[in-house]
């Protein structure tokens, strides 16, 4: 299987469990990692038979922003849905780093899922 990765993908969402983080978008930086067959698109060197970093970046921008999720994992449960819906992607990969959340510390999250994982939960 072939991968992509968008790397550094600069965001804010507001999340968190506490009520001050309620208050005001928090950046994020997210790493994903995308799974897929490119066999057309060795063939073809068209980017209908590819993954559109483009698309994708912005679609996950813009679903950070609108999101309102306390976990970062409820955050990347939803990514990973996103992309699976919109892009014909085999597997999903995500890293969400939470620069401000810890004090000397950059906390984060790493998830994946295949298709079929995601629809059996």
């Amino acid at each position: 299987m072939d991968r992509v990765r968008i790397e550094q993908l600069e965001t804010q969402a507001v999340i968190g469990v506490y009520e001050f983080e309620h208050e005001a978008p928090q950046p994020l930086i997210i790493d994903l990692e995308l799974e897929a067959d490119f066999s057309r698109a060795f063939r073809s060197d068209d980017l209908s038979d590819a993954l559109d970093y483009d698309a994708i970046s912005q679609a996950v921008r813009a679903y950070c922003e609108a999101s309102r999720y306390a976990l970062l994992e409820a955050l990347a449960g939803g990514i990973i849905k996103l992309i699976q819906a919109n892009f014909s992607v085999d597997r999903v990969g995500v890293l969400i780093r939470k620069p401000q959340a810890l004090k000397g510390a950059v906390a984060s999250v790493w998830c994946e899922r295949t298709r079929e994982e995601m629809r059996q939960l």
